[in-house]
């Protein structure tokens, strides 16, 4: 069987191995190839403009076309795919300012989310958020930048929870969303990816402390320090 699972916009294949044998049930595999796909879209395997073929990817994936369509359709609700007519399913492209007014909006949620956090939160949910925060350290030290990502985008989901504000959540959620491929291009220089560390531990350190002015202020440098990060790779 072929290695090609798709073929980007400009016709070069990119490839992915295929999900192993075994009793799935159908949550599972649709949660499976959820993830798939959108670790892909995430590292780039799967750029801007690639068309997702439903007869390939379902050869590749051993999978029918039904689980496959409702697996697009779920990251196209992401934001992650668009739904073209006459095109079918192509990964989403966002172009500068799309970007940047969406990392403007969402430093705004998290700086307002820090002030609420610090007040809201319980010391539970402070400590989980601390686990989190050194499991992504362990990431880190191994280089493991998918892992470091998604736990780094765990907790700031996490702090945006702690605020207790579910029209905040909401937003905030949709806007990472869409912005999971653009963040993580900003770890791709290790002077860069250190300095989010960086930013990372003065976060946590203001959550403990329970200081919500310096938590939102570090978040909304945290932000601005993103946005640096990735516009030139836009």
């Amino acid at each position: 069987m072929s290695d090609t699972l798709v073929s980007r916009q400009d016709g070069a294949p990119a490839a992915i191995e295929p999900i192993e044998p075994g009793r799935i049930s159908r949550h599972s595999l649709h949660d499976t190839i959820v993830t798939r796909l959108r670790d892909m879209i995430i590292e780039g395997a799967l750029a801007p403009g690639t068309r997702l073929h439903e007869g390939q990817l379902g050869e590749q994936l051993g999978i029918s076309r039904t689980p496959l369509r409702e697996a697009i359709k779920y990251l196209a609700s992401e934001g992650l795919v668009e739904l073209v007519p006459s095109r079918g399913a192509v990964v989403r492209r966002f172009d500068r300012k799309d970007v940047r007014d969406m990392m403007t909006v969402i430093r705004a949620l998290e700086e307002l989310a820090g002030r609420l956090a610090a007040a809201a939160a319980s010391d539970e949910g402070i400590a989980a958020v601390r686990r989190l925060h050194d499991e992504m350290l362990a990431r880190y030290d191994a280089r493991d930048r998918l892992a470091y990502y998604k736990l780094n985008q765990s907790i700031h989901t996490a702090i945006v929870a702690l605020a207790d504000n579910p029209a905040l959540a909401h937003v905030h959620g949709t806007l990472q969303m869409r912005l999971k491929r653009i963040r993580f291009i900003g770890h791709e220089e290790p002077d860069m990816w250190a300095a989010a560390v960086t930013e990372h531990e003065e976060m946590i350190a203001a959550l403990e402390a329970r200081d919500g002015e310096r938590l939102a202020e570090i978040l909304g440098r945290h932000l601005a320090n993103a946005w640096t990060r990735v516009e030139t790779g836009l």
